[in-house]
């Protein structure tokens, strides 16, 4: 099968979209945990390093979700692959 230009540029946005994403999720998993003991501030009474290892990477993750779903949705409907009503 022969790639057109409409395929290259959907697979194109694919890309930067899961590449964009899974740097959030680098930098919440791994940067966040490294240098937890330098982030020394509360947030809603707890120590923010707390926080974000033991509830706000979760969140974090949930939205990542989220987001890679809502604009795969619209990519696929844009470009004519989408699946259809779920």
């Amino acid at each position: 099968m022969q790639l057109t230009s409409k395929h290259r540029e959907y697979w194109s946005k694919t890309l930067n979209l899961t590449m964009v994403l899974l740097a959030i999720w680098f930098v919440v998993t791994f940067v966040m945990a490294y240098f937890a003991r330098e982030l020394n501030f509360n947030f809603f009474g707890w120590p923010f390093s707390f926080y974000m290892g033991a509830q706000g990477s979760l969140i974090i993750y949930i939205v990542i979700i989220w987001v890679y779903a809502k604009k795969m949705r619209a990519l696929d409907e844009e470009y004519g692959v989408h699946e259809g009503e779920e």
